[in-house]
This record gives C-alpha cells, sequence and structure tokens, in this order.
C-alpha cells in the first residue's frame, strides 16, 4: 500500500484505535489493581443510555453533550451500585453485573425507540462502531501531514480521542502520588488528608470520559477490552506499577495496530474475501496477548512473585 492509499484509508482509523486503547488503558491499570476491574466493563455499557438521553436532549450527535451524558450515567450507575451493595446486601461483583446490563438494556431499548436513522447511532454502532469508515477524505499522501487544507478535514473523532487521551494523561500525571497511595493503602491515604471517595469518583469519571470518546468511533467491544486485558497483562510482567503502566500502553498500541491491520489484511492472505470487524479483530488480539503473559509473565504466580 503507498502512501497515497495508506494516508486516506487507513491512518486516521489507525490512530483512533491507538489513541482510543490507550486512553482506555490508563485508568484501567488503576481499577484492575483496585480489583473493579468490571467497573471499566461497566462503564462501557452503562454510558449507552446517557449517549442515547444526551441525543434526545439536543437532536445531534455532539461531543460535550455526550461526554455529560455519559458521566451523568457512570455517576448513577456507581450510585445504583453502591445502593443495591448495601440494601441487597450482596457482592460488588453482583451488584454491577445487575446494573451494568440493566443500562445497557436500557440504552437498547432507547436507541430502538428513538429516531436516529440521520445520525450514525443504532445498536450495531454501539457494539462495534464505526473505525473503518473513519477515512481522511482531503489526504493524498504524507504531504497532507503538513498542509494546513488538508489538516482541517481531519475526522472529527480522531480530534476528540486525541484530546481525550490528552486529558487522560494529564489527570494520571497530576494525581499520579494520591491515585498510587489510595491504590495500594486506601487507609494509609485517608489517614494523610486525602479524599479516596472522590478521587475514586474523579477516575471513575476520566473513565467514563475515555469510554464516551472511544465509544463513538470504536464501539463498545473495544472498550470493555481495553479497559481490562492491557493492565491485566501488563500487571503479570511487572510488580512495580510505572513500568506496569508502561507495559499497559505497549500492549494496548499492539492490539490497536496489530488487529487492524490483520482485521484489513489477514483474510486476504489466507484467501478470504471480505476483511473482517476491526474493533473485534482488536478486542482479539488484546485477549490473546493476556493469554500469553497468563503463560509466560515473570510475575503470573497467584502472589505475583517473579516466577524463577
Amino acid at each position: 500500500m503507498t502512501g497515497e492509499e495508506f494516508v486516506p484509508l487507513s491512518l486516521t482509523p489507525m490512530l483512533i484505535g491507538m489513541f482510543a486503547a490507550v486512553a482506555c488503558a490508563l485508568p484501567g491499570n488503576f481499577l484492575v489493581l483496585r480489583r473493579q476491574a468490571l467497573i471499566g466493563d461497566a462503564i462501557s455499557h452503562v454510558v449507552l443510555p446517557g449517549i442515547v438521553v444526551a441525543f434526545l436532549v439536543t437532536g445531534a450527535v455532539s461531543a460535550w453533550p455526550m461526554m455529560i451524558g455519559a458521566a451523568g450515567a457512570s455517576v448513577v450507575a456507581v450510585a445504583l451500585i453502591e445502593a443495591i451493595r448495601r440494601l441487597g446486601k450482596i457482592e460488588p461483583g453482583a451488584a454491577m453485573g445487575v446494573t451494568f446490563t440493566a443500562m445497557f438494556a436500557a440504552g437498547v431499548l432507547l436507541l430502538e425507540q428513538s429516531d436516529t436513522s440521520t445520525v450514525h447511532l443504532d445498536v450495531e454502532h454501539a457494539l462495534y462502531g464505526n473505525l473503518e469508515s473513519l477515512i481522511w477524505l482531503d489526504a493524498d499522501g504524507w504531504g497532507s501531514l503538513v498542509d494546513p487544507v488538508a489538516l482541517a478535514g481531519l475526522p472529527e473523532e480522531l480530534i476528540r480521542i486525541t484530546l481525550t487521551l490528552i486529558v487522560v494523561c494529564a489527570f494520571v500525571w497530576l494525581f499520579w502520588r494520591p491515585l498510587k497511595l489510595s491504590t495500594f493503602d486506601e487507609g494509609f491515604a485517608q489517614t494523610l488528608g486525602m479524599r479516596t471517595g472522590v478521587l475514586g469518583l474523579a477516575l471513575v469519571i476520566v473513565a467514563a470520559i475515555a469510554a464516551v470518546a472511544a465509544f463513538d468511533a470504536v464501539g463498545s467491544i473495544i472498550v470493555i477490552a481495553m479497559f481490562i486485558c492491557p493492565p491485566a497483562a501488563a500487571r503479570l510482567m511487572t510488580n512495580r506499577l510505572e513500568v506496569q503502566i508502561a507495559w499497559s500502553v505497549v500492549f494496548a498500541l499492539v492490539s490497536a495496530i496489530a488487529g487492524y491491520v490483520i482485521a484489513g489484511f489477514g483474510p486476504m492472505w489466507i484467501g478470504a474475501d471480505n476483511a473482517v470487524s476491526a474493533a473485534g479483530m482488536i478486542a482479539t488480539v488484546s485477549g490473546i496477548l493476556l493469554a500469553i503473559t497468563a503463560v509466560f509473565g515473570p510475575c503470573r504466580t497467584r502472589s505475583g512473585a517473579p516466577v524463577e
């Protein structure tokens, strides 16, 4: 594939997949370490009713209303999980399962009853996104990367996920010490005066922002996978948080790049006629990487100690 073909057809979808994967993996590290990995799964489901309500209120698929709706839905979900856990006296995992399935079903029902024919918002889009269609129409080669006119025609999704990734990175950098302390020793963090409850809620909201920014482009399949698989695989590689973060970014990028390439060209390599879903293949690659680290990772023992 030449630059004249790669830049307009594949560059922006690949970048969007990479940025979305990293934006979800970064907060996913803390969720996995807090034994709240299902919250990432829940967020990717509960944002759907928030997005649909935002669309019904505004009549348009625009970034800020959707993010506000998704953040609001995430807060509602957290409150419901806590209420179900306390009132029903059941374990948090069961409360999460009840909440995110119910809210996702509510979002699907809202979609089915709403007129979304004029916008790319439906059940299939919610699951798989529209990554393959996010092409850069104004590009004609590598020179377009320095052409202001061509850059003005970049897909809105790329700009949105880039800004979201910057926000996520800034949050992790600014609150690194409180996040680290509250993740490993919440009691000690509280004795230092840290408001761990507020910090935990902020982490969920940041994860929700990443989820909704990725949701429009890549769908819930990738969002679910990226919140869990790269951080979990990275945890099997090291006992140091800083190194785990780095590994999770590497795994997220490899999943996005390899998944997109295999989805587009893999069927052709084996003689098949049609490409497969990029979102599904990216999630599959991330799962394969997790399986590999589960077998060969240096910290794969139950205690997390390095394997000799």
